[in-house]
């Protein structure tokens, strides 16, 4: 369990090592699991909570440095985020479990695999290759749910 742990939480600071991963394994719902980024806003804005955040250019998963603009990114998801980040500060992205975003997917249909291949910022398209990396499953796509299935 994440007890006492803020997933809002926007340090200036890292509080934890980059690439910690923390999860909810308690009975008061289905697992989820969190992992600790430093964001970078690229030609993007701040961070939007609900939306996607994807590994920053080439070695971004190396640095565990995301940001929600996809055109900077190596189509590689790193997680829907959970606070309002800025340039330069910490926080935690979900990465496993049902999670529901804030902005529509690009395309696809429920039970589709998702990429952030040909997707919009903060958001996922449906997987169109075998060489896109799947980063979630449509849950229900109406309401915006999805499956994390991101890297950790």
């Amino acid at each position: 369990m994440t007890i006492g742990l803020d997933l809002t939480a926007v340090d200036t600071t890292a509080e934890f090592k980059l690439g910690t991963v923390m999860s909810n394994i308690g009975a008061d719902g289905p697992m989820k699991a969190y992992k600790y980024v430093k964001w970078t806003d690229g030609s993007a804005a701040a961070a939007v909570i609900g939306e996607v955040a994807y590994y920053h250019a080439a070695g971004g998963s190396q640095d565990t440095l995301v940001s929600s603009d996809v055109s900077e990114s190596v189509n590689i998801g790193a997680g829907v985020i959970q606070s309002l980040l800025t340039e330069g500060t910490y926080g935690w992205l979900q990465v496993t479990g049902p999670a529901t975003l804030t902005i529509a997917l690009t395309a696809g249909a429920d039970g589709n695999a998702l990429t952030a291949v040909g997707a919009g910022d903060g958001t996922l398209d449906v997987s169109g290759a075998v060489t896109d990396y799947v980063c979630a499953v449509a849950d229900d796509i109406s309401a915006k749910e999805i499956i994390c299935c991101f890297p950790v």
